[in-house]
């Protein structure tokens, strides 16, 4: 079964596609006038000209692309960066340069992947202690490292 999401597309590229049956997120592209170049530890919202209308109960989750990553430091300065499903505005990728040297990323480059997510609402139970279980409060590497 598939989910119908409304999406409208003014850049000029593919809309949001998922490269392999396997693959669970979505490539989402940078849509701008001119390269963006970025030195490193540099920040920059990049546009994608995707804006979509997610029913309830969904999220959008924008995640880095791990080519990107171990290629040219490039990542998610948020990651993964939530796109609520009562977000009408335009998917803006927040990026940041990890690497040692300028990055370029040039319109139409796969900048991040996009995953669709159910999610639950939460509604809070106060109460004095919490069920016991063999984990306890360890955690933080409490298991060792091999």
């Amino acid at each position: 079964m598939e989910l119908k999401v409304q999406i409208i597309n003014k850049s000029p590229h593919i809309l949001p596609a998922y490269q392999t049956d396997g693959s669970s997120g979505m490539d989402i592209r940078a849509w701008l006038r001119e390269p963006v170049t970025m030195p490193p530890l540099a920040r920059k919202l990049i546009p994608t000209g995707i804006y979509i209308a997610l029913p309830a109960g969904y999220e959008a989750q924008v995640r880095p692309r791990s080519g990107l990553a171990v290629k040219k430091g490039l990542t998610i300065i948020n990651a993964p960066g939530t796109i609520d499903s009562d977000y009408r505005g335009e998917i803006m990728v927040g990026m940041i340069n990890l690497s040692g040297e300028e990055q370029v990323i040039n319109d139409g480059e796969r900048i991040a992947q996009m995953i669709v997510a159910k999610y639950e609402k939460v509604a809070w139970e106060a109460v004095a202690a919490l069920d016991e279980t063999g984990r306890g409060a360890g955690g933080f590497g409490h298991s060792g490292t091999h």
